[in-house]
């Protein structure tokens, strides 16, 4: 990991941008935490839980175009900087739900949150390219996921601890602080001729809906991004409702209550950060060949381990799988990220990433409530199962389409 280290040490600007993504996203497990446990408290119900996954996941969907068009036509550094802002104000809104006894607002504060994030989202990963030279990129952009995948597990332990021993205020207080420090770290950046991205003269005149058009012509006509965005919607088939089944594993199938609940999300995590190890060894060594037979091992290791998981009756056996599903997603992601990032078009980057987070979260939300649906006739296993063979069938359909060379190199 020496790159890694290098490139902190060396890099001024991805420094500032990796600072701010680890305060930031350590914060937004304070907030998510807090506000799920405000949720039970107030109404105990499972159902209202989900409104706010719901709501969450909707606005995130309905931003993602916006964002992408906007990031593409103005300056990226403004434009995440603006929704750091936005992102304090509506996090430090959260203390008013707190002795506010029905929960309307937790579901208008967190998709006004949800809705913001996107244009912080997208923006980063279409400044990265901007912010380090090419022979940065592939560690850049693995430090960027294996950080998110860190901050999940620390920011969900210390938002929860934070939230039972400091009380929910002191969790929303925090939040919004961590996006005042984003702010700040991402103003602080600096690149010659700034971070707007190169657009051509004939784009003065089209319309925002003419260019989201033209972001979705360019993923549809170049195979490598039609690719990408398939096996993200087949990935997302049977990832939302994995998604929903930890629960139901922890709880029901090993009863392990909390505890149970609690060791699966961390084994997952464990297994994120190898699953981005290993695509950060081997995306150093491996040509654009060598990248396509990668995904393809990834996604059927992903979904015959989760598969497994799912019909194990072994618990300390159902963790190990649960990680070595994990990891084979995490490898495939920061592969496929890499490509997005070396091939795709400055000018499109913002309307590519956003389009691809949008294709994610559309396909998790129907998964998610497919299960839940399912789940009051058929049990976990049953579940898992299929959902763990969405993810082989996306593996083995992506070696399908390359070795009927229908995947090329841009």
């Amino acid at each position: 990991m020496t790159g890694v280290v290098a490139l902190l040490e060396r890099n001024r600007n991805y420094r500032r941008t990796w600072i701010g993504q680890v305060v930031s996203e350590v914060g937004d497990y304070f907030n998510n935490v807090a506000v799920l446990a405000l949720a039970m408290e107030k109404s105990g119900s499972g159902l209202v839980v989900s409104g706010l996954l719901l709501s969450r996941a909707i606005s995130a969907v309905a931003a993602a175009p916006v964002a992408g068009v906007l990031l593409d036509r103005f300056d990226r550094r403004a434009i995440m900087v603006a929704s750091d802002l936005v992102r304090a104000l509506v996090a430090a809104g959260f203390l008013l739900a707190i002795h506010q006894p029905h929960p309307w607002l937790l579901y208008a504060l967190s998709a006004a949150l949800m809705f913001a994030s996107p244009f912080f989202t997208s923006g980063r990963a279409a400044i990265l390219p901007s912010i380090a030279s090419a022979e940065e990129l592939h560690a850049a952009n693995s430090l960027t996921q294996i950080t998110s995948w860190a901050t999940a597990s620390v920011g969900a332990l210390a938002g929860g601890y934070g939230a039972a021993k400091l009380g929910y205020a002191w969790a929303f207080v925090a939040n919004a602080a961590s996006f005042l420090v984003s702010a700040a770290c991402v103003w602080g950046v600096r690149v010659p001729g700034g971070l707007r991205a190169v657009r051509a003269p004939s784009a003065a005149s089209t319309t925002s809906w003419q260019e989201y058009r033209e972001g979705l012509a360019y993923i549809w006509s170049v195979p490598l991004m039609l690719g990408i965005a398939v096996i993200s919607f087949g990935w997302a088939l049977g990832g939302g409702a994995a998604q929903v089944l930890f629960a139901l594993f922890g709880e029901t199938v090993f009863h392990r209550g909390p505890a149970g609940i609690g060791s699966i999300w961390g084994f997952a995590s464990i297994g994120l950060l190898l699953g981005g190890a290993v695509a950060y060894v081997a995306g150093r060594r491996i040509g654009f060949a060598g990248y396509k037979r990668l995904v393809t091992l990834c996604y059927v290791t992903h979904g015959v381990a989760y598969m497994l998981f799912s019909q194990t009756g072994s618990y300390p056996a159902a963790l190990l799988w649960m990680m070595l599903s994990r990891a084979g997603m995490a490898a495939a992601s920061v592969m496929n990220t890499a490509q997005l990032l070396r091939h795709t078009p400055d000018r499109l980057r913002g309307r590519v990433f956003s389009t691809m987070e949008s294709v994610r979260w559309s396909v998790m939300i129907v998964s998610m409530a497919a299960a839940g649906i399912a789940s009051q006739r058929y049990g976990p296993r049953a579940i898992g199962l299929v959902a763990g063979a969405f993810g082989v069938v996306t593996g083995l359909g992506w070696a399908w389409c390359d070795r009927g060379g229908r995947i090329r190199e841009p």
